[in-house]
Formats: structure tokens, C-alpha cells, sequence
């Protein structure tokens, strides 16, 4: 195949996972919320949406960990070709559609470092993958980050609690307006910034930049443009998993503990380089709130699915990328056999989501006072 097509091939793969990575992880920020009712859902993931486009502009330190990290350079420039890159890519957005069926957070980003680690152990071997890195940047926030904004927000809601009074609570609303903004302003900064990585990757594997480059600017807004595309389409059925399933009855004072402290871990982590997972220290931060509020109960059968997930996601993306790649190698028919196969499996995705929806209308909940018109039964008049 053409250099040129395939790259372009590749550009197209890259935006459209970070259009999944949009909706995947639009929960991190805006679930907790919809669930209290500080905001309508549709308000939400239009703020998250726009702080999302903001935020991929602020930094590129997580892009350049992709860019000129993860992967090795030999002696003959990275050893990765755009043909792997493509097939990392598919492992990385076919795990997302199925998690995102499965109402699943599972990290967009641990699902794209699987599909290029799997592709490209295929085709150059475990060499050409950089240990240190992966375990300094990738493996370490991924054990670190859940656990500190679960203890941060554990510590925060207490303190919420103790320090302000049940009629004084209700400030706490309002504060999350501004604490869920932070968030999708901070979840910019660290996921769009992935798949900023991985196009200039690809631009370089391919010679079109020198190693070593930084993201071009027309890089940086293409993938700012989908990732608030993706998170402006919702996500619905991961914001109720955050929202409604992982802890009863969320309020306010714990929604924002839970946003404060993901804003916190996810900054730090985006400021040092860290390509953690935005998704892991949101649930984190969910679960640290309903332990430290009095009454409060986490649903640990949800928590644990979510967990295995976590634990999966890396192993079954790179599995799913490494297929991708041995079927791409085969010429000349490969790559298209790739490219078609995945759009067959997105599509079969989405046409088994239309089985069972959800959508915004199913976290509309009437407000204190609200009128609600009974359903006539059938008979009355």
C-alpha cells in the first residue's frame, strides 16, 4: 500500500479513537454531577466538551511519552512501522466499544498502550518496547493514581462533612459545577494528548518528522476537535456505571470530593508526564467518597467488574492488536482486509447497543417540588 494512503489511513484510525476516548471517558468528569442533579446531562457533557477542546491545548508532555518513549528507536529510526500503528489502533477501539456496550469504565488509555505494545511485538519483538518507560510511566500511575484520589477523596469527604453543616450542604451543588469542569479541563490536558502521541509516531515511523519531534499545532487541534466531539456524544452508559451503580445515592458534598481529587491526581500526573488513566482515578475518586460518607454504601460487585477490567484491558487490547497486525502483514490485501474487518465489527457494535439504550433521558430525575403528571392507566378517563 501506498506510504502516503497508509498514513492517512492511520491519521483517520487515531481521531476516531480519540472520538471513543470522548464518550468512553465523558463519566470521569460528568457523572457524579447528573447523578446529584447539579447539572442537566445534556449541560454536562456540553461543558465537558468545550474544557475538553481547551485542555488539549495546555500541555504536551504525555504526547511526547508516546511520541518517543514507549516505543524504541534503533538504528534505523522507531521501531514501529505505520502498518503496526494501525493495528494497535483497532485492538485499542474495538476494546473500547465493547466496554463502552458493557457499560465498562476501562481505561481508553491502557487499551491504546496495549494495542501498540501488542502490534509491535509482533512485528519487531519485545525489544522494541521501552521497560523502563512503560513501567515509570504507564505501570506505576496505573497502581498509584486510583488509590491516591480514592484516599484523597476518602479524606475529603470527611472533612466535608464534619467541617459543614447538613443545612449548609447544599453550596456544594453549586461548587460542582466548578470541580467537574476542572476535571474535563484536566482529562484535555492528559487523553487528548495520547493520540497526539500517536500521530506524530506515525509521521515519524513513517519519515515525514525527525525523531524526537514534538506534535505539530494542525496535530494538536485535530485531536482536541474529536475528543470534544466524542464527549459532547455522551457516553450514557458509562456515566450511569459512575453515576448510579458504583455508589447508592450520591450528593453533593461527595460529588465534589470525588471531582476535586481526580482534577488534583490527574494535573499532577498530565504536569510530570504520567500517561495514567483518567478513568481509573475518576472510579477511584467514586469509591473514596462512598466509603468516607456515614451511610453511604459501595456496590463492590460493580467495583470488582471495573477492576478486572483494569486488570485486562492492557493484555486484551495488545491481543486484539496483535491479530490485526498479523493479518495486516499478509500483502497485498492486508491492511484493507484490517481497516474493513474492524468496520464490520464497529458497526455489528453499535447495532447491538440500539438492543439496549442509553441515553440522557435516563438520568432525568423531577427536582425537589417538581410537579409530575401521574401516567393515566388504561380505562381512566
Amino acid at each position: 500500500m501506498d506510504l502516503t494512503l497508509l498514513v492517512v489511513l492511520v491519521i483517520g484510525l487515531a481521531l476516531l479513537f480519540d472520538f471513543t476516548n470522548g464518550f468512553h471517558d465523558t463519566a470521569n468528569a460528568m457523572a457524579t454531577p447528573i447523578a446529584t442533579g447539579a447539572l442537566k446531562p445534556r449541560v454536562a457533557v456540553g461543558i465537558a466538551a468545550v474544557l475538553n477542546l481547551v485542555g488539549a491545548f495546555l500541555s504536551t508532555e504525555v504526547a511526547r511519552t508516546i511520541s518517543g518513549g514507549l516505543i524504541r528507536e534503533g538504528d534505523g529510526g522507531v521501531q514501529i512501522t505505520p502498518t503496526l500503528i494501525l493495528a494497535g489502533l483497532v485492538g485499542a477501539i474495538v476494546w473500547n466499544l465493547l466496554t463502552w456496550l458493557f457499560g465498562l469504565p476501562s481505561s481508553s488509555s491502557h487499551a491504546l498502550f496495549g494495542g501498540l505494545i501488542g502490534a509491535a511485538v509482533v512485528g519487531a519483538g519485545f525489544g522494541a518496547i521501552d521497560g523502563s518507560v512503560l513501567v515509570s510511566k504507564i505501570l506505576i500511575p496505573a497502581v498509584l493514581a486510583p488509590v491516591t484520589a480514592m484516599t484523597i477523596a476518602f479524606l475529603a469527604t470527611k472533612i466535608a462533612y464534619a467541617l459543614v453543616a447538613k443545612g449548609q450542604r447544599g453550596g456544594f451543588r453549586r461548587g460542582q459545577i466548578f470541580t467537574s469542569s476542572l476535571v474535563s479541563l484536566a482529562h484535555g490536558t492528559n487523553d487528548a494528548q495520547k493520540t497526539m502521541g500517536v500521530i506524530t509516531l506515525t509521521l515519524i515511523a513513517a519519515g515525514f518528522l525527525d525523531a524526537g519531534s514534538g506534535p505539530p499545532f494542525w496535530v494538536i487541534a485535530a485531536c482536541a476537535v474529536a475528543i470534544a466531539a466524542g464527549t459532547y456524544s455522551g457516553g450514557w452508559r458509562i456515566i450511569k456505571t459512575l453515576g448510579k451503580d458504583l455508589t447508592s445515592d450520591i450528593e453533593p458534598a461527595q460529588g465534589f470530593s470525588a471531582e476535586a481529587s481526580t482534577t488534583a491526581t490527574i494535573l499532577s500526573s498530565s504536569y510530570l508526564g504520567f500517561a495514567l488513566s483518567t478513568t481509573q482515578v475518576a472510579s477511584g475518586s467514586v469509591i473514596g467518597t462512598g466509603m468516607g460518607r456515614k451511610g453511604a454504601k459501595v456496590k463492590w460487585g460493580t467495583a470488582g467488574k471495573i477492576a478486572i477490567g483494569w486488570l485486562i484491558t492492557i493484555p486484551a487490547s495488545g491481543t486484539l492488536a496483535a491479530l490485526a497486525a498479523l493479518l495486516a502483514g499478509v500483502e497485498p490485501w492486508g491492511v484493507g482486509a484490517v481497516v474493513a474487518l474492524a468496520l464490520v465489527v464497529i458497526l455489528g457494535i453499535y447495532l447491538w447497543s440500539r438492543r439496549d439504550q442509553v441515553t440522557h433521558r435516563t438520568f432525568h430525575q423531577p427536582q425537589p417540588g417538581q410537579f409530575v403528571r401521574p401516567k393515566k392507566r388504561k380505562g381512566q378517563t
